[in-house]
């Protein structure tokens, strides 16, 4: 029992509980504790940039001939593919559902949400804007994808820099970056428990899960979808790799539990990681690649959850979508997706540019803001765990998929992977 104590899920699961219920119990006294989850999660924040851009540049810096081609190659065309299903499971499900059919307009929309809708970019600005003039700048925002594609490219000319003069000095100076940012997270996480009952207790207490009624349809959409999809990619998976798929939630289990009581991706990508090398088995360049790549391509549970919101939306407001409509919806589903990182906050605006693009009548918008901390529950979990799932076939292709560290019931401690597992060790 009281090794099962010391179980990192275990811990943050009971805390969450435990959140909920001293919330419903004080009620909005409980708004005080706010502050305590909001710092959690600022320190897990600040440590993101610094993270992605190490990894990203030490894989791609590390990899020799072709490889960065091709592993770039199986990365994006998982993703996408992923992506491509996730939206065409939403359309299915909305068709089939109809979660936005007789809804009650009730409750407004924040006249600053419909402005910043209305300034929004269009798409060929939004791709336009994947690329920054200054990089410092885009640090200081947490843009991502402007930094994982300068990355991209400073990696890209740091292996052709390595392989042409032998001087490995400065990606030895970035996988050291890596494993002291890393470790730095791994102290973070000692406090996970503490932030997670906070930042639970905080809704329980102030929003209370009433609302939830009036969202039941569209949150049942979502959940549905999920599960659709997770299952489908978890059959790829086993057709692709033939392992033990029994041994997937186990393996999964403490990144489970903090993406979905932060839900956030980006909060929970160094367990990812560390999970992804030190219990599944996946490579240390595949797992540094993908997994940060993926904190932006790979967001299938947001992809399939806007996909839903315009079928909502259009049936909530009586509009009917023409085939163009919807392949539009998907494109711009999967654009935003990639334009953005899976953070708590960014879902209205996101909601609200998805209305503006397609004319959609955006008055229901208020109902699904107000149960929009359910659904980041549901979209992070598949974000999280599709992005492992896709490593895992990455892995696969690159034969880098290591299957004694798979099939083990510990994670792995052999001396010759000792450096990756301290760098990857970040949410003990």
């Amino acid at each position: 029992m009281k090794r099962a104590l010391k179980n990192p899920a275990l811990q943050i699961g009971l805390a969450a509980i435990l959140g909920i219920v001293f919330g419903l119990i004080v009620g909005e006294w409980a708004g005080n504790l706010k502050f305590v989850g909001d710092i959690f999660i600022r320190l897990i924040q600040m440590a993101i940039v610094p993270l992605v851009m190490s990894s990203v540049i030490v894989a791609t810096g590390a990899l020799s001939g072709a490889g960065m081609g091709k592993l770039a190659a199986r990365t994006f065309s998982w993703m996408l593919a992923f992506s491509a299903v996730a939206a065409v499971v939403a359309w299915l499900i909305g068709v089939v559902l109809q979660p936005g059919a007789g809804i009650d307009f009730s409750g407004g929309v924040d006249p600053a949400l419909e402005e910043a809708a209305t300034e929004s970019a269009g798409w060929q600005q939004t791709i336009v804007n994947f690329v920054s003039t200054n990089i410092f700048d885009a640090m200081s925002t947490a843009n991502m994808v402007p930094i994982i594609v300068f990355s991209l490219l400073f990696g890209a000319a740091l292996n052709v820099y390595v392989t042409t003069s032998g001087n490995r000095v400065v990606l030895d100076f970035f996988e050291q970056i890596q494993q002291v940012v890393l470790t730095m997270i791994r102290f973070v996480m000692i406090i996970a428990p503490v932030g997670v009952f906070c930042l639970l207790a905080n809704l329980a207490g102030t929003i209370g899960f009433d609302v939830v009624i009036g969202g039941l349809a569209y949150l049942s959409s979502t959940l549905l979808g999920v599960v659709i999809l997770l299952v489908l990619f978890v059959l790829v998976v086993w057709m692709r790799t033939r392992v033990n798929i029994g041994m997937l939630p186990g393996k999964l289990s403490q990144q489970t539990m903090i993406a979905i009581t932060t839900t956030s991706s980006a909060v929970t990508y160094p367990t990812v990681l560390k999970t992804a090398i030190e219990k599944v088995g996946v490579g240390r360049s595949v797992a540094n690649f993908t997994l940060s790549v993926g904190l932006t391509m790979g967001s299938y549970g947001a992809v399939l959850n806007y996909m839903i919101v315009i079928m909502f939306l259009a049936q909530a407001g009586g509009v009917a979508l023409d085939p163009g409509t919807v392949v539009l919806g998907m494109a711009l589903a999967v654009l935003v997706n990639m334009g953005t990182i899976t953070v708590p906050g960014g879902f209205p605006v996101v909601a609200m540019f998805l209305a503006t693009s397609l004319g959609l009548p955006f008055e229901a918008l208020g109902l699904l803001i107000a149960v929009d901390w359910f659904a980041g529950i549901f979209r992070t979990f598949l974000n999280v765990n599709g992005d492992t799932l896709v490593a895992m076939l990455v892995a696969e292709g690159s034969d880098d998929l290591d299957r004694d560290v798979y099939n083990a019931r510990t994670p792995r401690t052999d001396a010759a992977e000792r450096p990756a597992l301290e760098t990857a060790d970040a949410a003990d």
